[in-house]
């Protein structure tokens, strides 16, 4: 880590390598599943690089790694418990599918089934904009032909009408 700290490249490469072992082996004390330990061991990789500028060659190596390492152990275990309280265990509500399009096909209907209505409510010149450029994927140029408005006109009114939607079907506004 001293020649590290001193800028020899190759030496930093060997040590990333050669601690991974060690990390994996503390790491994998605290966590049961293979995917939570290599998080933990990513995790203490990055740590170790953002912070590597605090050791002290003149104290123990291995002493300063392990305390990282269960301080990130300890950090991805309270990560878990905190999901784990906020996640809901009932797996029945959700309809999966072994191919991805098939769970977006099946939300983009109920997302539908929303946005129907919430499109009718709209002010028709809002709708009308919403329709030519989101729906239709028209240009603002080839909108603005089609409606007759002027492309700033059918900036205002998708921008509004975005912003209706958001607030009608509870998204962000983001």
């Amino acid at each position: 880590m001293a020649a590290a700290q001193d800028g020899d490249a190759a030496a930093y490469r060997r040590l990333l390598v050669a601690i991974v072992p060690f990390i994996r082996a503390i790491a994998a004390r605290q966590h049961r599943a293979p995917d939570r330990v290599e998080d933990v061991v990513q995790d203490v990789l990055l740590t170790v690089h953002r912070v590597r500028h605090t050791y002290d060659p003149a104290r123990p190596f291995d002493h300063w790694l392990a305390a990282i390492t269960r301080r990130r152990s300890i950090d991805a275990l309270r990560r878990l418990g905190r999901i784990g309280q906020a996640e809901v265990a009932d797996d029945s509500a959700y309809a999966t599918f072994a191919d991805p399009r098939a769970n977006r096909d099946s939300e983009a209907g109920a997302a539908a089934d929303e946005l129907g209505p919430a499109l009718a409510a709209l002010p028709p010149g809002q709708r009308e904009a919403i329709e030519l450029v989101k729906l239709r994927e028209m240009s603002l140029k080839e909108a603005s032909r089609a409606s007759g408005k002027s492309v700033a006109a059918l900036k205002v009114n998708v921008h509004r009408a975005l912003k209706a939607l958001r607030a009608r079907l509870g998204g962000t506004g983001a």
